[in-house]
């Protein structure tokens, strides 16, 4: 006899509909628009795997906004995830890594909602086999299809969906909707679709783990290092041990790691980067609104990252997040050592 529990699946698809039927009054517009999202995670889960057999890895020649080289597969991961969510008719702005200005969708294809993301995170590393990833976030538009540009600049606390997608030895989706909820999901190669394997991350209160660039700690400010100093060597009436330092380099990969094991993802300010390195609307929002929805935090040391307000799409901050726990030991640091109010004016 079958055992129904091995063939009852719950893919990706099947969630977001059935998270539907639980709303009501939901209009099915977030769940079409999440079937674009999820198609050009395939797409780019593809390339990334026969980048090296198809000749797409290296440079593509050009360079972001950011002053970063593109690569190859950054230009065509940008590329796709553009049709496949303009195809979908759900959203009238986009914001991209990889597009210097707002991407502008045509008037007959503009729905509610606007979609911040990084088609390929990490693709520094592509080159060395390194995991990497997408992240996205999902805003509702208040004046809809007839939406300006001015409705894009608004706190992070107003997302209602986001989430990651990490390639690598397996390709992992992990997301929410802002329903105090993270799922992880698992490409399934022989079903095409994304099985949920993961259900109601949490992340541990405290860890063990650390994860930072400290090839950057001659520029840190006195919080920064009081901060990591704390957890390397930690006194004895603290009662902790040292923690252990872990750093892929790859956003995505590290916070996943982060969500499942508990500790700390770092990219503070220092003195080289004044803003902190990573952007505000397509990689610090949607990663901090994950990590509070699995019951964590995320700072920039004095201020929740979620009530930033960017003043241009490609605005940067410093981020800390992780577990409730040492994420209060990050902002007791920083309350400590306020000399980096001086330094940062320097």
């Amino acid at each position: 006899m079958t055992d129904h529990h091995k063939t009852n699946i719950m893919t990706l698809t099947r969630y977001v509909l059935e998270q539907q039927r639980i709303h009501p009054e939901a209009s099915g517009d977030l769940t079409i628009a999440m079937n674009g999202v999820q198609v050009g995670c395939k797409f780019v889960e593809t390339c990334v795997r026969k980048a090296r057999l198809v000749n797409l890895v290296g440079l593509a020649g050009n360079t972001n906004v950011q002053g970063e080289d593109q690569k190859k597969l950054d230009v065509l991961s940008n590329e796709m995830f553009v049709n496949a969510l303009m195809a979908s008719g759900k959203f009238s702005f986009m914001v991209s890594e990889e597009v210097d200005d707002i991407v502008v969708v045509p008037e007959e294809l503009r729905g509610k909602y606007c979609i911040t993301f990084d088609p390929l995170d990490g693709s520094s590393n592509i080159d060395a086999g390194v995991n990497v990833g997408t992240i996205f976030g999902i805003w509702r538009l208040p004046s809809g299809p007839k939406a300006t540009v001015d409705e894009i600049l608004v706190p992070g606390s107003e997302i209602i969906a986001g989430g990651y997608c990490m390639y690598g030895s397996s390709c992992n989706l992990v997301l929410t909707f802002g329903n105090n909820r993270v799922e992880g999901f698992t490409l399934d190669p022989a079903l095409g679709e994304f099985i949920l394997t993961h259900p109601n991350i949490r992340i541990p209160p405290r860890g063990k783990i650390y994860s930072v660039n400290e090839g950057n700690s001659l520029y840190w400010d006195a919080a920064t290092k009081a901060y990591f100093d704390s957890i390397k060597f930690p006194s004895p009436e603290s009662g902790l041990k040292p923690y252990s330092a872990r750093y892929i380099g790859s956003m995505v990969a590290d916070v996943h790691r982060t969500l499942l094991y508990g500790g700390v993802f770092a990219y503070p300010s220092d003195r080289k980067s004044r803003s902190g390195k990573l952007r505000i609307l397509y990689e610090s929002f949607p990663m901090a609104f994950i990590t509070e929805q699995a019951g964590g935090k995320a700072t920039t040391g004095i201020q929740r990252v979620l009530d930033l307000v960017p003043k241009h799409i490609h605005d940067r901050c410093p981020i800390f997040l992780g577990g409730t726990e040492d994420i209060a030991d990050v902002e007791k640091a920083f309350a400590s050592n306020t000399s980096w109010l001086n330094e940062t004016q320097k």
